[in-house]
């Protein structure tokens, strides 16, 4: 995957770098693998803003992703790499032996035409799922999950990989992206290699619009607000917060205030937080 960036042929091409979709095989989705994908647009069940800036943008189907990788000992072959207007790493369609089809997440140089497996004591390859222990240490992994068989949680965005550091026990210790290092139980499965567009982070979108397509509404900045609507707001021509520190609209602390939960059952398990 690689940027393609636009000369100023118009405003809204000025400062545009988009992904060159050059990995894509395919233009439209697998049938049996796509649903209605309703979105709440930051609305709670009575209608109310709960959450600000979201709303509008395209129409989206949801890919049904398979993160438990469960079919065990059944060979796959990889048929075509697809976009997922859902993520931002790229989705891969697999064929299976007994005729069942699935998308997975597609790793770094995962090709077309490619097998992959899943299950206890099968080849250290790309794309191939093993339980954690037997992972060789050093190894690149995504895909992880947190508790056994219920699928993978972490480490699935674009570009990201987590390494093994450690085996003790019944626990293995992993380098997440974050670089937060942490213990993860040893019968947790994982995949092999890093996820593919690991360019995602260059995309830049050169117009407020190509954003409003995406679902995100405005951002008003609190200093330019009157004093009834923010903390920040009123004054006269271009004031200081006018506080102590930084506020929400709400009146809580802002930038840089620690919002983790002080008692948290996976504290016992984080050997360092992410930096």
């Amino acid at each position: 995957m690689s940027i393609r960036l636009y000369k100023a042929y118009t405003p809204g091409t000025r400062n545009r770098a988009l992904s060159d979709f050059s990995e894509i095989t395919k233009n439209k989705p697998e049938k049996k693998l796509i649903k209605k994908n309703h979105r709440s647009k930051g609305r709670n069940n009575r209608g109310v803003i709960t959450i600000r800036h979201r709303g509008g943008g395209h129409k989206r189907l949801y890919r049904l992703v398979d993160f438990k990788r469960n079919k065990w000992n059944v060979k796959g072959s990889v048929v075509s790499i697809e976009y997922d207007p859902n993520r931002n790493t790229r989705i891969a369609l697999i064929h299976y032996s007994d005729g069942e089809k699935r998308y997975i997440l597609h790793p770094k140089n995962l090709n077309v035409g490619a097998t992959i497996i899943s299950g206890a004591n099968i080849p250290i390859n790309i794309g191939n799922t093993l339980p954690l222990h037997e992972i060789p240490l050093g190894s690149s992994i995504h895909n992880i999950e947190l508790i056994p068989n219920k699928g993978g949680q972490i480490v699935r965005a674009a570009g990201t990989s987590a390494k093994i550091l450690a085996k003790e026990g019944d626990y293995v210790t992993l380098r997440l992206p974050s670089k937060e290092i942490r213990l993860i139980r040893k019968n947790c499965y994982a995949t092999i290699g890093e996820l593919s567009n690991n360019d995602a982070f260059l995309v830049q979108s050169g117009k407020a619009g190509r954003t409003r397509w995406l679902g995100k509404r405005p951002t008003v900045r609190g200093s330019v607000m009157n004093p009834c609507d923010h903390p920040h707001g009123g004054g006269e021509g271009r004031a200081p917060i006018g506080r102590t520190r930084p506020l929400t609209p709400w009146g809580k602390t802002a930038l840089g205030m620690k919002t983790r939960k002080r008692t948290k059952v996976s504290d016992a398990y984080i050997l360092r937080r992410r930096t």
